[in-house]
């Protein structure tokens, strides 16, 4: 057994990483997983920040999905890392709730901004003579800040509760980082009615969104279907295919966790399920978007040409 020296206002993470050999295989994959979902979305932002074709509304919206993977991912791995190299699993009971209101905050806005984003290639493929009027400055804007804003409200809403529950003697969370769901296992009272509200929360964030993408890709493939362009409808399937391919690997194990009853739950399934959306979807965004997209490439290598011209 090991020796945590839990104080009694400690929690205790268990950790996603097993014993010896495998587990310093799956810290160096994280680290590398880790340093590349850095180094992405850093370069999403700033190839889109100094390239001028790329100041549309769609990158203008992927900015701020990167924005948000960078801080998703950098509020779980140190943490994580930090505990494997040092041993030392303890979590204070004020950091366990910051770290859970930055992962509620910005996985919620990162939810919403998912939407934002279909709606983007919904209006841009059957709306094109409309798409700068709908999808003006002013309503990015408005989609970015509504994100943040309902993400953090909810986040808050239940960071205050966990942090005000009575906890049992145990404060052993069996995670790698203080999820909602994993903490309200250790309450030492009926939950029943805050698990309602976690299910209406994932509905609001998750479910509905989802279908609201749903829809909108129905309508956006219609339309392809009606294209005369063979080179239109083929750029057009590339752009929705890598949106579609964010949202499966994003939405699915997020909803699949927050929507199963307690008792179908696996503390196992839950830490690997969490893997894909608060470790790999942050490294993956900037992969996807721009290994697939001519636009970004052709921005990478006139961002490249200006650079060297600069330095010669």
């Amino acid at each position: 057994m090991e020796n945590y020296n839990q104080t009694s206002t400690d929690f205790i993470l268990l950790g996603l990483f097993p014993p010896p050999r495998i587990g310093l295989f799956l810290f160096i994959l994280i680290v590398f997983i880790f340093l590349m979902a850095l180094i992405g979305n850093l370069s999403m932002i700033l190839l889109i920040f100094l390239d001028t074709h790329l100041h549309t509304p769609m990158y203008f919206l992927l900015s701020q999905l990167s924005l948000i993977d960078l801080n998703y991912i950098s509020t779980i791995v140190p943490k994580m890392a930090s505990d494997f190299l040092y041993g030392n699993k303890s979590i204070s009971f004020i950091g366990c709730g910051i770290q859970s209101f930055f992962f509620l905050a910005l996985g919620g806005a990162e939810a919403l901004l998912l939407a934002s984003m279909a709606y983007d290639r919904y209006i841009a493929i059957c709306f094109p003579l409309h798409y700068l009027i709908r999808m003006s400055k002013r309503v990015c804007v408005l989609m970015i800040t509504g994100s943040w804003i309902i993400g953090s409200i909810n986040a808050c809403a239940h960071t205050v509760y966990i942090l005000h529950i009575p906890y049992c003697r145990s404060r052993t969370i069996n995670h790698f980082f203080c999820d909602v769901p994993a903490m309200v296992t250790l309450a030492c009272m009926d939950t029943w009615v805050y698990e309602g509200t976690v299910f209406l929360s994932t509905a609001i964030f998750l479910v509905f969104p989802f279908i609201g993408i749903a829809c909108s890709y129905g309508q956006v493939l219609l339309a392809i279907y009606r294209m005369h362009s063979a080179e239109g409808r083929k750029k057009a399937y590339v752009t929705c295919s890598s949106h579609l391919t964010v949202v499966t690997f994003y939405y699915v194990p997020f909803v699949y966790t927050y929507l199963r009853p307690r008792s179908l739950r696996s503390p196992t399934e839950d830490k690997v399920l969490a893997v894909f959306y608060t470790i790999l979807t942050p490294m993956l965004n900037p992969i996807i978007y721009s290994l697939r997209n001519k636009e970004v490439m052709g921005a990478l290598i006139r961002v490249n040409r200006r650079i060297c011209s600069v330095k010669m």
